[in-house]
């Protein structure tokens, strides 16, 4: 077996995980009325979803990999040498709850609209990594142009795919808006109706 098969398919499995990260954390908003989000207490902020985010990380990473450390014969120590794990998985998971802060509060503010938000996170998560490799190196006359060409294409990728995602069905109005947008559709087809009576030529 090819050895970047397996690496390749978790990769193509976090995209699948996180392409449904986004539309799924927008199910968790808090309703609108007027178009202007209910806050709390009859609604709430985008902390309260990200608790439930963060109860779901410490069940699958924290039980989940203890698990698999005892499956695989791993030891349960870690300082020594065994001190970068915790230093690193540490910072590493640091960064990925900011990021998963970040993520949740604009699908938030924007009214769960993955079309836009997605296509930003991963285009722009490519691109930070490529910039993250570079400076690593300490020597930009080892980059090729075409990195930078690469970076531009992801950005045209991102505008392209979040201006041609078909978009769904605006969501329902509220029962007294609909109705105050229905009685002013009704006083203006009133309106309209007696100014064409007024306009019609009478008889002589």
């Amino acid at each position: 077996m090819n050895k970047m098969l397996i690496p390749i398919l978790f990769a193509i499995g976090t995209a699948l995980f996180w392409g449904c990260y986004g539309p799924t954390i927008g199910n968790a908003q808090t309703p609108r009325v007027y178009g202007k989000p209910l806050l709390p207490p009859e609604g709430w902020t985008p902390f309260k979803p990200y608790v439930f985010i963060g109860i779901a990380y410490l069940v699958i990473a924290v039980a989940g990999g203890l698990v698999m450390m005892k499956v695989k014969g791993d030891s349960f120590s870690f300082t020594g040498a065994h001190f970068p794990t915790m230093k690193w998985g540490f910072l590493a998971g640091t960064l990925g709850a900011a990021g998963a802060l970040c993520l949740t509060t604009a699908m938030m503010t924007s009214r769960g609209n993955a079309l836009l938000v997605m296509p930003i996170v991963f285009g722009g998560a490519v691109s930070v990594t490529a910039i993250v490799s570079v400076i690593r190196l300490h020597d930009l006359s080892t980059v090729s142009p075409l990195l930078w060409v690469g970076m531009l294409v992801t950005v045209a990728g991102v505008v392209t795919v979040a201006m041609n995602t078909p978009h769904g069905h605006a969501p329902a109005k509220p029962k007294a808006e609909a109705a105050e947008t229905a009685a002013g559709n009704s006083s203006n087809v009133t309106q309209a109706a007696v100014s064409d009576i007024s306009q019609e030529p009478r008889e002589t």
